[in-house]
């Protein structure tokens, strides 16, 4: 009897206040969409910088005047480092060959070329890739060598990119979940004051402080429920519209987001609302109803 009285209260406090009730779940809607976005974000920069990482190759080309007795030396360093995995040299030949594989579609500028312009040069394997960095100090001035050249001067642009997306989206979410907070707790505000006699004569009758609060509670964990699917609907859209949509061609430069993902991130944007909601109105309705 006492569990179909709180769901009844519950139904008909989420009624009463429909408007109030409506921009509740909108509000926790957008802020848990907000939330689930931030934490895909967050993973598949995680997982593209890993995989970025793992195929970063470090390029060190020889000067054109290089003699034999500078790449020994280069090649002897070279095979004792310890940071180094493997060493493979490419000659003029073979550089040029790697040249005709990335413009073969542009004959006019391969005709101006010859593989005698063209560098010598020593393409390293890192044992951890992300100390490029080191290998670029050790090997810049040495004699015989011109540049040293890795790709991540392009994937730290690209990764501080993502790096000051995830900060948005983040930053957007809790300001999110602020307003949501604060519209739950407005809510269970009014709710408590339209409802302030009945309330008034179940604490003469002696009823219990949970027996109070519950449908105020399980009101703002509905709402935080609800919100919390069309979330996950929110970003169903956003896989479809966006990472398989507008996104498309740029498959080779982001990581694919799976379904998989999308509803892996449903247990957390569900808990998240359904537990903010339930704390906020408990917080709410100590202050509010003083019980």
């Amino acid at each position: 009897m006492r569990l179909k009285y709180v769901l009844s209260e519950v139904l008909v406090g989420l009624w009463r206040n429909v408007t109030m009730t409506i921009a509740m779940i909108i509000t926790m809607a957008v802020s848990l969409t907000m939330l689930g976005a931030s934490g895909l974000i967050y993973v598949k920069v995680a997982e593209m910088k890993e995989l970025y990482f793992e195929n970063i190759e470090v390029s060190i080309f020889l000067e054109t005047e290089v003699t034999e007795e500078q790449k020994t030396a280069i090649q002897a360093k070279l095979d004792a480092d310890p940071l180094i995995e493997s060493v493979t040299y490419v000659n003029k030949e073979e550089a040029y060959e790697i040249v005709e594989e990335i413009f073969r579609d542009s004959p006019d500028l391969l005709s101006a070329i010859g593989p005698e312009v063209l560098p010598e040069s020593y393409r390293l394997k890192l044992v951890n890739p992300q100390e490029y960095q080191a290998i670029g100090e050790q090997y810049a001035e040495i004699e015989g060598v011109d540049q040293v050249i890795d790709k991540s001067s392009v994937l730290d642009k690209i990764f501080k990119l993502f790096s000051a997306g995830q900060n948005i989206a983040l930053v957007a979410a809790i300001a999110m979940a602020v307003a949501a907070l604060l519209l739950v707790a407005n809510t269970i505000q009014v709710a408590a004051y339209s409802k302030r006699r009945e309330v008034a004569v179940m604490k003469l009758v002696g009823a219990s402080n949970w027996f109070i609060q519950a449908p105020f509670v399980l009101e703002a964990v509905v709402a935080g429920l609800i919100g919390s699917l069309l979330g996950l609907g929110a970003l169903a859209g956003l896989k479809v519209f966006l990472f398989d949509g507008a996104l498309r061609a740029l498959q080779g430069l982001f990581a694919p987001v799976s379904w998989g993902e999308v509803l892996l991130a449903f247990p957390l944007m569900a808990a998240v609302g359904a537990l903010i909601s339930a704390i906020t109105a408990w917080v709410t309705l100590r202050f509010y109803l003083r019980v």
